[in-house]
């Protein structure tokens, strides 16, 4: 077959039903995605002879004699492509998985195309812009700026890696071929509990190919959690890399290595695994019941109660919670819940190990390499001179990927055959074994007195964190944090993380705070109701002012500082935002308005230590090199680190050589999530930076015999006094002295402050259909000094497009034998651009922080008010209250038609 790929012809035999994403990867170009392998996402868009396909559903042999244009054959750094210079100027990515595939679509639209985006665009899925910055590029509108030396603080700079994201060049985990590599693929539980009686490996290792076939018997026989923090004790260790025992459908059981995944898959298939089923429980309630089925024994010392499920209760209570309902002139109670919902990244968990100068190395699409390679030292005796971890661009994570769930797997067969070995997740893997966001029901109860005070605050949470603890104490304690945002004297706090025979929970943006804040949001609005009270009035009264203490599960100290009222501030923006916006809605009496409003505040840092070493250094070249161990998958913090060093040092973004994530390369770093990659990191890059400014400045000083006081620094050199010394020379100087420019510095998450938001809706709801149309969204945010103003409002519009998900489409589906029945993009349905409304985002510029230039993340918080506000603005617009997530047009229509019937019956009687 003759093929002609980015204007090259050749001759070349596919295999035998083999993909053209597959065959394109195959010769080198890494720019086509894995997103999805149905056709859903759009990440694997190439040209057939000038048409964007998706080449995953593409045979290959359908390319023969056929001009093939992959996004590296679009345009190069030095001769981009029209489209390409949009999204490197709009910017219209932020992890960048699904940019080369959006820009492949883009570059074909048409004007008419272009005015009919919700249709040109629905073949391209994106989880993090929130779709404005993709609208913005095909639109050529551009928000990225210059930064003027030492002043690239609270400019819109580029990322870094802007260039090579826009021409396919930019390298994800998966992006590596290298000679010999064999292949991982995995076995997975049908049933949600049974013990394994025994398994028969023998035609699997028939199999053409078959390197190794790996149970429960073969690997290192040590408990451990997945989860990552930096210390694993507030995480119970009860997971075995395979274990003799399954605790949910998808529970991996053998691991089969091969010369291809083709054998691999086959091998998986040849497994002959008796099963001796146990019985299953899948509701949280039922699982704390006496004698339900027990998932784990009494071994595990932080299981608190394993006859009954409980991972871990927690009780917390400040003041008198029943003498306040005592005292109540009005009382609230709600029952609320969310369902299991899925992170989506475009790129799934996958990992490369392999063995170089008798070290063992693993590229990783980790949030953590540094915690990995902890993880990882463990499980196999190693000391740490003996790994390497890193990670190259991680395509999204959202914390779905704080937990090591393939790093050992690859670690183990290349250790065990010396050779490199891959595992990469397809999506229904991502669905159906790795964890989703904790299902949580929470029952609110609420008193206040008549002129709306709070005299009573109780919250009772179930969290579900299905078959292994990992994360669910952790979210738990982080839920509890939903009382700390308004006032009241009596507080009450129970909660339980329970164990069900289904797919592990874990981290997901937001942490343990998203399903509170639906709940609590929803019965403060529901609260304000009842005492006919406008409900941001009511918030106005009650909110957490500056002096107050964060009170949450205990009335005790902590080490949260805010002395802004950032909240207060955010109340009043969205308030007079949406009496400007009075937007109508579609025109029939069918058709109802409603508006809704909900608030959060996030703490800047996780509780637990967080802590980040950043290494600055002048090097030779006269570029300043920035190592950091922090990982970028979108979130930014590659782009506000360079410009913090720049800032810094007076030079600008250009100047600044980033190094990051790499156990080998950088400093320790707890990993990038809970917003520390910026609160926490950003500051040991600060200190990092202040540091090499002293030394250069103090060295420039000696050298000169200026007075310190009278030295300063700017682009290219050194002024002191009247004489200023370039770069080039003062390394020179240096050198002859036998001086090195370079420092290190830490960080803790410690002090920390408070991020607030407050979010609105107006929407228009069909109570027929019960379709909802947003016609309005706005969020205001505090994110205290700006960084990069286009990064934050991104982040922000990233958030509420996840939230809109949450709320009103997504749902993990599980069966009654604790299957998922969609684990798939296409009927699990993340938002698609005709599904996300541009939202106004409002920044409350404070000096409100401890973090570095007094900036706060603002990846983490921006999603807990969503769904709130929007339940808010659905009651408001039609007098029904639905309390279970999501809010499906099927879940309105039953809720109202139900409440149509109660209404008529009432009448009738009356």
């Amino acid at each position: 077959m003759t093929y002609t790929v980015n204007g090259k012809t050749f001759s070349e035999e596919p295999d035998p039903g083999q993909c053209l994403r597959t065959f394109m990867r195959s010769l080198g170009h890494h720019g086509v995605k894995k997103g999805c392998d149905g056709g859903d996402c759009g990440a694997c868009t190439v040209w057939l002879d000038g048409n964007p396909v998706h080449s995953c559903i593409t045979p290959a042999f359908r390319a023969d004699g056929h001009e093939v244009t992959t996004i590296e054959g679009l345009g190069t750094p030095e001769a981009l492509h029209p489209m390409q210079k949009n999204f490197c100027a709009a910017p219209g990515f932020q992890c960048g998985f699904c940019t080369a595939g959006m820009i492949m679509t883009a570059a074909t639209f048409t004007d008419e195309q272009k005015q009919d985006l919700p249709r040109a665009l629905k073949g391209n899925l994106c989880r993090c812009t929130g779709y404005r910055a993709i609208e913005d590029a095909v639109n050529g509108v551009a928000e990225i700026e210059e930064a003027k030396p030492g002043h690239a603080v609270g400019t819109s700079v580029g990322a870094p890696a802007a260039l090579d994201i826009v021409t396919g060049r930019a390298e994800y985990t998966m992006d590596v071929e290298m000679d010999g590599m064999l292949h991982l693929k995995l076995l997975h539980s049908p049933h949600a509990h049974a013990r394994i009686v025994s398994i028969d490996t023998t035609a699997a290792l028939a199999i053409p190919g078959v390197q190794r076939v790996y149970t429960w018997e073969d690997v290192p026989r040590k408990l451990y959690t997945t989860a990552i923090h930096t210390d694993h004790l507030v995480d119970p260790d009860d997971t075995y890399m395979l274990d003799n025992v399954v605790r949910f459908v998808g529970q991996r059981v053998v691991a089969v290595l091969a010369d291809t995944i083709g054998a691999a898959e086959e091998g998986c298939r040849r497994v002959v695994v008796e099963y001796e089923p146990l019985p299953a429980v899948f509701d949280p309630v039922e699982a704390m019941k006496d004698g339900a089925p027990a998932l784990h024994g009494s071994d595990d010392p932080f299981v608190q109660d394993p006859e009954h499920n409980i991972l871990l209760e927690i009780h917390g209570h400040v003041g008198d919670v029943e003498a306040g309902f005592a005292e109540a002139d009005v009382i609230h109670e709600g029952t609320y819940s969310s369902p299991r919902v899925q992170h989506a990244h475009l790129e799934t968990h996958g990992a490369v190990a392999w063995m170089e100068d008798g070290r063992l190395n693993v590229r990783t699409s980790s949030q953590s390499p540094s915690i990995a390679k902890i993880k990882l030292s463990h499980l196999f005796d190693l000391r740490p001179d003996q790994l390497r971890v890193f990670c190259k661009r991680v395509g999204g994570g959202f914390g779905g990927k704080q937990e090591v769930i393939v790093e050992d797997l690859v670690s183990l067969a290349t250790l065990d055959t010396g050779k490199p070995v891959s595992l990469e997740f397809t999506r229904t893997e991502e669905f159906t074994t790795a964890s989703p966001r904790h299902p949580m029901t929470l029952t609110i109860k609420l008193g206040a007195k008549a002129d709306g005070t709070l005299t009573a605050f109780s919250v009772h949470n179930i969290s579900n964190t299905g078959a292994y603890g990992n994360h669910g104490g952790e979210t738990l304690f982080a839920g509890g944090a939903a009382v700390a945002i308004y006032r009241c004297a009596n507080k009450k706090y129970d909660a339980y993380s329970v164990y069900t025979n289904t797919v592990p929970s874990g981290a997901l943006r937001g942490y343990g705070m998203t399903q509170p804040s639906f709940a609590v949001e929803s019965a403060m609005h529901e609260l304000a109701v009842a005492l006919h009270m406008d409900p941001l009035e009511l918030r106005r009264r009650n909110i957490v002012r500056p002096g107050d203490a964060l009170v949450a599960l205990e009335d005790g100290p902590d080490d949260v500082m805010f002395s802004e009222d950032g909240l207060g501030d955010c109340l009043d923006l969205v308030d007079a935002a949406l009496k400007r916006n009075t937007i109508e809605g579609p025109a029939g009496d069918e058709w109802s308005v409603g508006v809704g409003t909900a608030s959060s505040v996030h703490e800047t840092a996780p509780p637990t230590e967080h802590i980040s070493e950043a290494w600055a250094t002048l090097g030779d070249d006269l570029v300043y090199e920035l190592a950091v161990g922090t990982v970028e998958f979108g979130e930014g913090t590659s782009t506000a680190h360079v410009q913090i060093c720049a800032n810094q040092l007076g030079t600008t973004p250009s100047r600044v050589r980033l190094i990051q994530s790499d156990t080998d390369k950088t400093g320790f770093d707890t990993g990038a999530f809970a917003s520390a990659g910026l609160f926490v990191a950003g500051n040991a890059v600060l200190n990092a930076s202040n540091a090499l400014r002293s030394r250069i400045l103090a060295f420039a000083a000696s050298h000169t015999g200026v007075p310190l006081a009278d030295c300063s620094m700017d682009d290219d050199g050194v002024l002191c006094g009247d004489t200023r010394l370039t770069l080039a020379e003062v390394v020179a100087a240096g050198k002859a002295r036998g001086i090195r420019f370079t420092e290190a510095r830490k960080a803790y998450g410690s002090p920390r402050s408070v991020t607030s938001n407050t979010h609105g809706f107006r929407i228009a709801v069909n109570r027929i259909t019960g379709e909802i149309r947003v016609l309005y969204s706005v969020q205001a945010a505090d994110p205290g000094v700006v960084i990069n103003p286009a990064q934050v409002r991104g982040q922000i519009e990233g958030g509420v497009a996840q939230g809109l998900g949450f709320v009103l489409t997504e749902d993990h589906h599980v069966d009654h034998t604790g299957t998922m029945i969609n684990p798939n993009l296409r009927n699990y349905r993340i938002p698609t651009y005709a599904d996300v409304p541009r939202t106004e985002v409002i920044l409350v510029e404070s000096q409100d922080s401890v973090g570095p230039m007094r900036s706060k993340g603002m990846a983490e918080c921006c999603i807990n008010p969503v769904a709130g506000a929007m339940a808010n603005a659905l009651f408001d617009a039609t007098g029904v209250r639905i309390r279970e997530l999501p809010l499906t047009p099927d879940r309105i229509f039953s809720t109202l038609l139900e409440h149509q019937k109660t209404v008529v019956s009432a009448a009738a009687t009356a």
